[in-house]
């Protein structure tokens, strides 16, 4: 599963700089000619047809996980009348509200603004946001060693960085940098940049930045304890034997 993920992260990104190069060093282009504002690629609309089920899937692969876990031994007080699943789909609604909602707003709102509204202009700025995909897989792969408890693994330590930078950069810093992008290439001060700017970006923005700020929040969070617990070592050797369901 994670190879694909790599996979695609590397090559989205890597065939528009290959592109771009191409244009600038073969075809004498420029740098603003390489990357106009309505120069087309078919990979921006291709990759949003490609990707927009996978949301869908992601929520009922994630329901998935979290009925079955309710079946475990240890986990059925997490949710009163477990076995219910009209119960178990609401424990999972308050639980995964976030995510919930990032995923049904791609699908329902992202996803014909990628199509429809933008009316074939802004391929550089629509490829520029698929760099978000870039902290997906440390992201993935955390979570995948904490599940193998590996969270003490040099692999971890090194992932941890990554997630951080990839996250700040592809993530955080991402929707500032779309708006300077937007002012260089208008020529306008960045503070007109939302005055000018289509709705639908601003819409987008203002819901989708929010939720990478509470994110990143999120993982430093988890990297300080993290570093708390590589200084004090034998304190979350007893937490986490207390955490382990049926003595384990």
């Amino acid at each position: 599963m994670l190879r694909p993920l790599a996979a695609g992260s590397v090559f989205f990104p890597g065939l528009f700089l290959v592109s771009k190069g191409f244009l600038k060093r073969l075809l004498g282009w420029s740098e603003e000619e390489a990357v106009l504002l309505s120069t087309r690629h078919w990979l921006t609309e291709s990759y949003i047809l490609f990707a927009t089920p996978y949301f869908a899937y992601d929520i009922f692969a994630m329901f998935l996980c979290y009925w079955y876990k309710l079946q475990v031994k240890g986990h059925q007080e997490a949710v009163p009348n477990s076995n219910s699943l009209r119960a178990a789909l609401w424990g999972f609604m308050r639980r995964e509200v976030l995510m919930v909602l990032h995923h049904v707003f791609m699908v329902a709102f992202c996803c014909p603004a990628s199509l429809l509204w933008r009316r074939g202009k802004g391929d550089y700025f629509q490829g520029v946001l698929f760099l978000a995909e870039l902290s997906t897989p440390s992201v993935c792969l955390g979570k995948v060693l904490i599940q193998y408890q590996k969270q003490n693994s040099v692999l971890h330590k090194v992932n941890g960085v990554f997630m951080l930078l990839s996250f700040f950069s592809c993530r955080v810093l991402l929707f500032p940098y779309l708006y300077l992008a937007y002012s260089r290439y208008a020529s306008i001060p960045l503070y007109q940049v939302p005055l000018v700017a289509p709705w639908q970006c601003n819409l987008g923005a203002a819901l989708l930045w929010p939720l990478q700020l509470y994110w990143f929040t999120l993982i430093c969070r988890g990297a300080l304890r993290q570093s708390k617990r590589y200084q004090n070592p034998a304190e979350p050797a007893d937490r986490s034997s207390r955490k382990q369901p049926g003595g384990r």
